[in-house]
């Protein structure tokens, strides 16, 4: 059993496709799946389900996925001592978030770790709250800001602060003038959401069953950007933490009101690391950078609410 077989194989595994991992790899399909063969023909075990959809490990595949992980976990440790030896700030730095933050937020931070360390990249990639934790768990990032997420004994924080979810409303629609509105004036109103997989929606849809509400929800979607876009227009109301509108706000195009909702005001969003992984130097530094940067917006947003 050679590296390269057992690399290929968890490249097909993490991405559940032999042609994505072949890109991934820069190598034919038919050479990962010629290694998968050897690799199930060496175990006598079919290690890939196969369907239209791709492929999924099965119970033999689970098996040598877990106990051949920390290879790869090893080798990323001794690279991270030896970069940290030789004091590198170059690399790659991983980074998924929610996509609110990529916007305004997050340019402002890596345009400042650029000008410091002009010879490190970025990688960044914009999922729901569930999808960052899975990446961390997985180690298929560097650092994962989450909203709301559900404590796990295998994901630090590193910095957090609450921040709560208001209403986006335009200067035209009929709560422009409202100090604060409650769960049962929402649901009056047509609604543009994010879908279930984010922590945002997962608040909206606790206080929603609370007080057995219906909500009028005209555009469900995966995309933050375009429930604010929605909100711009005066059809809909949308939801957000202050710090991913700020721009918008600043211009007048919209109006951040309060929800007297518990729940709403206790949101809270995260910097999060894989607890058992350790960062390479440049992403260490840059951890650093942007947790000193949400500590100063989470004082603002304060300040501006208070």
């Amino acid at each position: 059993m050679r590296f390269l077989t057992i690399r290929y194989f968890h490249e097909v595994a993490k991405l559940g496709s032999v042609r994505r991992a072949a890109d991934r790899l820069h190598v034919a399909p038919s050479a990962v799946s010629r290694q998968i063969a050897q690799l199930e023909d060496e175990f006598d075990a079919v290690l890939f389900e196969r369907s239209k959809l791709g492929v999924q490990l099965t119970a033999a595949g689970e098996v040598l996925h877990r106990e051949t992980r920390r290879i790869f976990q090893d080798l990323e440790r001794a690279r991270v001592a030896l970069d940290d030896l030789r004091g590198l700030r170059r690399g790659e730095i991983t980074i998924w978030v929610l996509e609110g933050l990529v916007s305004d937020f997050l340019p402002r931070i890596i345009a400042e770790f650029n000008r410091r360390y002009p010879d490190v990249s970025f990688n960044v990639q914009t999922a729901p709250t569930d999808r960052i934790v899975e990446a961390l768990l997985e180690d298929w990032t560097d650092i994962g800001v989450t909203f709301n997420a559900a404590p796990r004994a295998e994901i630090e924080v590193v910095g957090e602060f609450i921040e709560p979810i208001s209403c986006l409303v335009a200067k035209s629609h009929p709560y422009a003038r409202r100090k604060s509105l409650r769960m049962v004036d929402i649901c009056k109103q047509p609604l543009a959401l994010p879908e279930h997989s984010f922590g945002l929606r997962q608040v909206f849809d606790r206080a929603v069953r609370k007080y057995g509400y219906e909500p009028k929800v005209v555009v469900t979607t995966n995309s933050l950007e375009l429930t604010k876009t929605m909100a711009v227009t005066g059809q809909v109301i949308a939801f957000m933490p202050a710090l991913n509108v700020t721009h918008e706000v600043e211009m007048g195009a919209l109006l951040l009101v309060p929800v007297d909702e518990p729940d709403f005001a206790a949101a809270r969003s995260a910097v999060c690391v894989h607890r058992d992984r350790p960062l390479p130097h440049a992403a260490r530094a840059f951890l650093s950078l942007l947790t000193d940067e949400i500590a100063v917006a989470g004082k603002n947003v304060k300040k501006r609410r208070a």
